[in-house]
């Protein structure tokens, strides 16, 4: 007898509380969820804003990480960016506008590859995707998937890496988005020749409701695992 897949639902993986150290000394506290029968592929999130209430917990990426390794055979890992406190506890540091958070990516990164991932994929939201943006081209990673990206610290500066580094940067744009909607991400992504942007009717900045989630989550795994069928709704 199958169950719902529904906004609490944890279906079964390996997690682990992990400890990442970055180049400055300070220590983020995460999560791996991977699994069981393993896998070679891992989605890195960078979480929302935290001075605005974004940390590992914001409810794509919990819900992320207690379905795709089960569901799509993919590692999700979770972590506090510097001074962002969760359940799991607080990172040390404070918040630097996305400054010294280059150092918090470099040390999620660099865990991924000492634990044998050979596919990273960065998954940002909001503030999240700033990140990516503005570091992914610094590390080894397979490409960047951007939740609601907003633009705002990220320059065309920064997006113009990716025409070299020409690695997959696909914006996954809320049609309803309160700060870029699609048709503006399209004119703003398009200095990225490869560059894709996918519009959502109807969605929000936050990505409410579960039927919200299912359309990201969807859309990562064929991402990740291009032709995917869509992930189950009961398990």
């Amino acid at each position: 007898m199958t169950e719902e897949i529904k906004a609490a639902t944890h279906l079964p993986a390996i997690r682990t509380d992990i400890e990442l150290h970055t180049e400055d000394r300070q220590v983020l506290v995460g999560e791996l969820s991977a699994p069981v029968t393993g896998s070679e592929t891992v989605l890195l999130t960078l979480h929302p804003l935290p001075t605005a209430g974004g940390f590992m917990d914001s409810h794509v990426l919990r819900k992320a990480a207690n379905r795709l390794p089960a569901l799509l055979g993919v590692a999700v890992l979770r972590f506090n960016l510097r001074g962002t406190k969760s359940e799991r506890g607080q990172s040390t540091g404070s918040f630097d506008s996305g400054n010294l958070e280059r150092l918090d990516v470099a040390a999620a990164v660099d865990f991924c590859k000492k634990a044998g991932y050979k596919n990273i994929w960065l998954l940002g939201w909001s503030f999240g995707t700033e990140l990516a943006i503005k570091y992914g081209p610094d590390h080894d990673i397979s490409g960047a998937i951007l939740l609601s990206p907003p633009l705002h610290r990220a320059t065309d500066s920064d997006l113009l890496r990716w025409n070299e580094f020409q690695k997959p940067l696909i914006a996954l744009v809320p049609g309803e988005d309160d700060y870029l909607k699609p048709n503006e991400a399209q004119l703003r992504f398009s200095v990225v020749s490869h560059a894709q942007v996918i519009g959502f009717e109807g969605d929000k900045h936050l990505w409410v409701g579960e039927l919200a989630v299912r359309r990201v989550l969807n859309q990562v795994a064929q991402i990740l695992i291009p032709g995917s069928a869509e992930l189950p709704t009961h398990y």
